[in-house]
């Protein structure tokens, strides 16, 4: 039995999909099961990260278990009742940004995903981290600038990324779920081209067909206004690995065809997959 913890969201979402299509024995942990919406045959559970006492039904005869957790989450005690349920191996979906051996860590985003990656370690349960910078799914967020033209604005235009599908990570996570040849491996995933914020905007305007355009904001301005209502350390850190980026292509590589057995989906393929969230 595979637990999906963060099942509704994004990546968890997928995730779920992608084992249940495979025929696998999939259960996902929700707040509120009557609303999640998951592919029939799927076990959906009650349960709270945030109440730790609502999560010993979930785990019972939980052989892996997939962690999709939102920035600074306390996972230690899910982590300390999933080795008491003798849960076998622990699949987490990191971050890119963690530089191994680092102490401190470059930026809060980074520290908080090696604090889980040691804390998962530290159970003594095999492990496999899946470590993700910029997902696609990131563009999302220009889609509520549309409806006021063609120009889509933001900071460091140049920043680059290898943008990632969600659906590659989730068949990748679904191919190491279970699988010892991949316990105590790190995997860095990637998309299959690094294209900058403006390459990204002109594509997603010709999935449209529309003449969009990226204008760049000063970033100073970008941190104020989103640190009203987003942390402003997470914020900062952001905007600081965007423009680490700026000028230099992202990196590529070939995990995601390596452990799933296809390339991985280009960014042209995740706009024609999310294009009705942009019209």
């Amino acid at each position: 039995m595979i637990l999906v913890i963060g099942a509704t969201a994004h990546f968890g979402r997928q995730t779920v999909e992608a084992l249940a299509g495979a025929g696998r024995k999939v259960r996902a942990l929700s707040r509120t099961p009557e609303k999640a919406g998951l592919p029939e045959g799927v076990e959906v559970v009650a349960g709270d990260l945030t109440r730790p006492e609502t999560l010993g039904a979930a785990l019972d005869g939980v052989t892996e278990l997939f962690l999709v957790l939102p920035y600074g989450m306390d996972v230690q005690p899910l982590l300390e009742q999933a080795r008491r349920s003798g849960v076998r191996q622990i699949v987490f979906l990191s971050s890119g940004a963690v530089v191994d051996g680092a102490d401190p860590q470059p930026d809060v985003i980074a520290a908080y995903h090696a604090r889980v990656e040691r804390e998962i370690t530290a159970t003594g349960v095999d492990r496999t981290f899946l470590r993700l910078f910029f997902p696609a799914i990131n563009s999302l967020s220009w889609a509520m600038q549309l409806p006021g033209g063609d120009v889509v604005r933001g900071p460091h235009a140049a920043a680059a990324a290898s943008l990632v599908h969600e659906r590659d990570v989730a068949e990748a996570a679904a191919a190491v779920l279970g699988s010892p040849e991949h316990f105590g491996r790190v995997y860095e995933l990637t998309g299959p081209q690094s294209l900058t914020q403006t390459e990204q905007v002109e594509a997603l305007g010709r999935a449209l067909g529309r003449g969009l355009s990226f204008e760049e904001v000063p970033a100073p301005a970008v941190r104020e206004q989103l640190g009203r209502f987003m942390d402003a350390d997470f914020v900062a850190a952001l905007l600081d690995l965007m423009a680490a980026t700026a000028g230099k292509p992202a990196p590529v590589n070939d995990t995601v065809e390596r452990l799933t057995g296809h390339p991985a989906r280009p960014y042209t393929r995740w706009l024609t997959d999310n294009l009705a969230a942009f019209r």
